[in-house]
């Protein structure tokens, strides 16, 4: 595998996997798609997509510890990291 082939390192995949959700997001609405339908159609593919890869118990583990993390933060996106390129 050349260096050019190598995979991103996990962080700056994360943040253009972000970064290319954000961007197709911010499209839907401005195609008339209301926030609160492309919300819940991203979290559908998501949890769709993740059971596909590690099934429905891990999955099921893994939300029902959202309540506690979202309480704490972890989803809240300040502005300036929101559309930050």
């Amino acid at each position: 595998m050349s260096e050019e082939d190598a995979p991103l390192p996990e962080d700056e995949q994360k943040q253009l996997a972000l970064r290319i959700i954000l961007e197709a997001w911010e499209d839907a609405l401005s195609q008339g798609v209301s926030a609160e339908m492309v919300a819940s159609s991203a979290i559908f593919a998501a949890l769709t997509d993740m059971i596909e890869h590690y099934g429905e118990e891990p999955v099921a583990e893994m939300v029902a510890e959202w309540p506690d993390r979202i309480r704490n933060s972890e989803f809240t996106l300040s502005q300036d990291e929101q559309f930050s390129s």
